[in-house]
């Protein structure tokens, strides 16, 4: 039976992104909720979404401070035959996700500062695990199938197990840069963001259990005891067979003389054999399946041959029988709880340029870099009774490369529109191998395991509008779309990407003139994602099915602006 190999390549594998790219937050602000198109923004959170546009506030300090709260749910559905229950559901929650901007701006420079979760934030729980934990434990019972053939009390028919995944995951961006205008119709910005991050990760199989005929039993105690009933049962047939062949053996002398020919019966009316000699071969041989018909006619020659080949045969089943007890007790340890429990902890930089160009007071263009960071995150392991996460090995972990375009238009006093385009260059950094593949393949043929691949530059597309309904008060809405671009390889229920959809709205209420509230709502749509698996170490290169997976997310966002001139 393959070792079990159930938490491989959980590193950084679980997705606990919301908005943005594979691992990146682009929903940094409650404008950005409420329109989802930013990338031309001038007001306070022009500090993430376009830092060279921030020369256009007003001289003076100026600072925001938003909190989201966000909910997800992950599903995952399997087509696997052997799963108990093929619907596997993660809830992901965010009851606090922070961001804050300060700019101090005079005359052509503005100083500006950002902080925020730009990956992650949150924490995802699995209380039936995942697939990935599953699918190898389900393979037990039609392992154990041939037990039966030991004997009928052995028929494994079913599995059960206690399996649970939590994760969290924080990369925190402190981000400081400097704009300066060069002119009326360019700005330009230069900062960089540090990055502290953090992953957490807690998972365990617990009281795995098999259904022997009607009863449940704990895995490990259960194949324990199998091993030493069925090693017992090996020392029998080891028994049975050192007779057999010693009764062979006993006839050699009558074969070399020449009674090869006679029957028992003659070979005892000769004297070469005892009465009771004749009855114990007579008696092993009907233990043979022979009749009393066939041993009457049956020559020494052939007596002697259907011993020797019981004995042999007996000999194997015994070698037969040993080696399954073996494979019993070295299958009970794996079965038995097992915990992980760790940390993992890093820092990396991200360069970040940007444009902005002024085209007239009504339209305006905002352009932003953000280079790719360079990240790697060291275990700090707690408990790892799998052996995956070595307490102070490195992992690389770097965020991809974004290029931001944004449109804006303030051409009438009522309406403000922005179209923003974002792109991810998803193919700039490793991916690693795909968790499924390692599930399945690590212990048997590494070979299969694919790398996760992109097959094309991810994006979104955002456009907002904003009506103002009065001059202190106005409502907006915003729509999304976004796909970054993943091959089937990359897809896993650790970590898979959907293209989606997200609609926003919110209000903007200016509460005086230097404070201004804002609130937003989104709700995502993810396009349902089926994946093809092919081929089983356990059930053959033919052998295939397809997994679903789904997303849903929602995002309340409110925030305060306050403003010092």
């Amino acid at each position: 039976m393959k070792k079990l190999i159930v938490f491989a390549a959980m590193l950084l594998l679980v997705d606990l992104t919301y908005g943005g790219g594979l691992l990146t937050n682009t929903n940094q602000s409650a404008q950005y909720i409420r329109m989802m198109s930013r990338s031309a923004s001038r007001d306070i959170d022009a500090v993430y979404f376009n830092p060279a546009g921030l020369s256009f506030m007003q001289d003076g300090w100026h600072f925001a401070v938003y909190n989201q709260t966000i909910f997800q749910d992950k599903n995952v559905t399997s087509g696997f035959p052997l799963l108990n229950n093929p619907d596997y559901v993660g809830k992901v929650s965010v009851p606090a996700f922070p961001t804050a901007f300060a700019v101090y701006k005079n005359e052509n420079w503005a100083f500006s500062f950002g902080f925020g979760p730009n990956g992650g934030g949150g924490s995802a729980d699995f209380d039936r695990g995942l697939p990935s934990f599953e699918i190898p434990i389900s393979k037990i019972v039609p392992g154990l199938s041939g037990l039966t053939q030991i004997s009928p009390a052995m028929d494994v028919n079913g599995y059960n197990a206690d399996l649970s995944f939590s994760g969290s995951s924080v990369f925190w961006g402190f981000q400081l840069g400097a704009t300066y205008e060069i002119n009326e119709a360019i700005s330009v910005y230069g900062g960089v963001r540090y990055m502290p991050s953090k992953n957490v990760y807690e998972g365990s199989i617990r009281d795995i259990q098999l259904q022997v005929g009607e009863t449940w039993y704990p895995a490990p105690t259960w194949l324990s005891q199998t091993a030493g009933v069925i090693s017992g049962y090996a020392t029998q047939a080891s028994a049975g067979a050192t007779s057999m062949l010693g009764a062979a053996s006993s006839m050699q002398p009558i074969i070399d003389g020449g009674g090869g020919s006679y029957t028992l019966a003659q070979l005892q009316g000769a004297g070469y054999i005892s009465a009771q000699q004749q009855a114990q071969l007579e008696g092993g041989l009907k233990l043979m399946g022979f009749t009393q018909e066939q041993i009457n006619a049956m020559p020494a020659s052939t007596v002697q041959g259907s011993y020797k080949a019981a004995g042999n045969q007996l000999t194997t089943t015994a070698a037969t029988l040993n080696g399954t007890a073996g494979k019993l007790n070295a299958t009970a340890p794996q079965l038995e709880d097992k915990e992980v429990k760790t940390e993992q902890t890093g820092a990396g930089f991200t360069p970040i340029i940007g444009v902005n160009i002024n085209l007239s007071e009504d339209l305006n263009i905002g352009i932003k870099y953000e280079h790719t960071t360079y990240m790697k995150l060291t275990n700090n392991t707690e408990v790892d009774e799998l052996g995956l996460f070595p307490d102070g090995a490195k992992s690389k972990s770097d965020v991809p490369a974004i290029l931001s375009v944004g449109v804006g238009y303030k051409g009438l006093d009522w309406l403000e529109a922005q179209l923003s385009y974002t792109g991810y260059f998803n193919k700039g950094v490793s991916w690693g191998g795909n968790t499924r593949d390692m599930a399945i393949w690590k212990s048997s043929d590494p070979s299969k395991i694919r790398v996760r691949e992109i097959e094309k530059m991810g994006y979104e597309l955002g456009l907002g509008l904003q009506f103002n309904l009065t001059e202190n008060f106005a409502v907006s809405v915003g729509g999304l779309v976004g796909d970054m671009g993943v091959a089937d390889s990359y897809q896993s229920d650790f970590s898979y990407s959907n293209p989606s959809t997200t609609v926003g709205a919110g209000i903007m209420w200016k509460v005086g003139e230097r404070l201004t509230l804002d609130a937003g709502f989104s709700d995502t749509f993810y396009k349902d994602q089926t994946v093809t698996y092919t081929g089983d170490p356990d059930l053959g290169g033919n052998f295939s099915y397809k997994d679903t997976y789904g997303k849903t997310t929602i995002d309340f966002a409110i925030g305060l602006s306050y403003s010092i001139f």
